[in-house]
């Protein structure tokens, strides 16, 4: 899962990111409004968290541009505010849901985790290719009955090829969709992660899952 954190606050932007990586996100951020909501129209990302008091331009802005760019990625924000009337603005603005200043990343993380549950955001939560079966909600990776341990990483690797099952993949989707925003587009990084999952899933007696496509990315059929 890519989260996309719109926040200018360094030492809440260490904590979340920090935290969120432990649990297995992959977190992009973004440290003024501009910069956002620019990133927010332009990638994808499963959820996107924004601060209401931002440089440049205001939580509630960026709300309407995301939506008026036709994206419906998952927002929520973070506001000091605690108005009820202000709080129904930032909901008709396009945000999800909202946690108030101060808060714990135990209750930030069970919200997002909640929103990531809902129906319309949870549509192929279980993937299957052959004999190979992901779940994202436990981030487990099955071939056949039996459980297989992936990286963070390689998680996140797999799951852009899986939901993207009967198309190629480009090394630019995968960074965009399974990397940090400062991921090295000409490191040898991806190659290395394919080859351990191929380790880990294929075997001698059975087909390639994952099928390089030279010199433009890669494919599961």
């Amino acid at each position: 899962m890519k989260l996309l954190i719109i926040e200018d606050d360094p030492n809440i932007v260490a904590i979340l990111k920090n935290n969120f990586d432990s649990e297995g996100f992959v977190t992009d951020i973004a440290d003024d409004g501009d910069a956002g909501s620019a990133m927010a129209r332009v990638n994808q990302y499963d959820l996107i968290i924004l601060d209401m008091n931002l440089p440049h331009k205001s939580g509630d802005a960026i709300c309407k541009e995301i939506r008026g760019a036709g994206k419906n990625t998952p927002i929520l924000v973070l506001t000091i505010d605690e108005h009820t009337d202000n709080k129904v603005a930032l909901l008709n603005a396009g945000a999800d849901d909202y946690i108030t200043k101060p808060f714990s990343f135990h209750e930030l993380l069970a919200r997002v985790r909640a929103i990531l549950r809902r129906p319309t955001q949870i549509a192929d939560d279980t993937m299957r290719a052959h004999d190979v079966t992901m779940n994202i909600s436990s981030q487990t990776v099955r071939v056949g009955s039996k459980e297989v341990y992936l990286t963070r990483k390689e998680f996140s690797l797999l799951e852009c090829l899986m939901r993207n099952k009967g198309k190629m993949v480009s090394r630019g989707m995968i960074i965009d969709n399974a990397w940090d925003n400062d991921a090295d587009f000409f490191s040898n990084a991806i190659e290395t992660h394919i080859l351990n999952i191929r380790k880990k899933i294929d075997s001698k007696d059975r087909y390639r899952l994952i099928k390089t496509v030279p010199g433009r990315g890669y494919k599961i059929e």
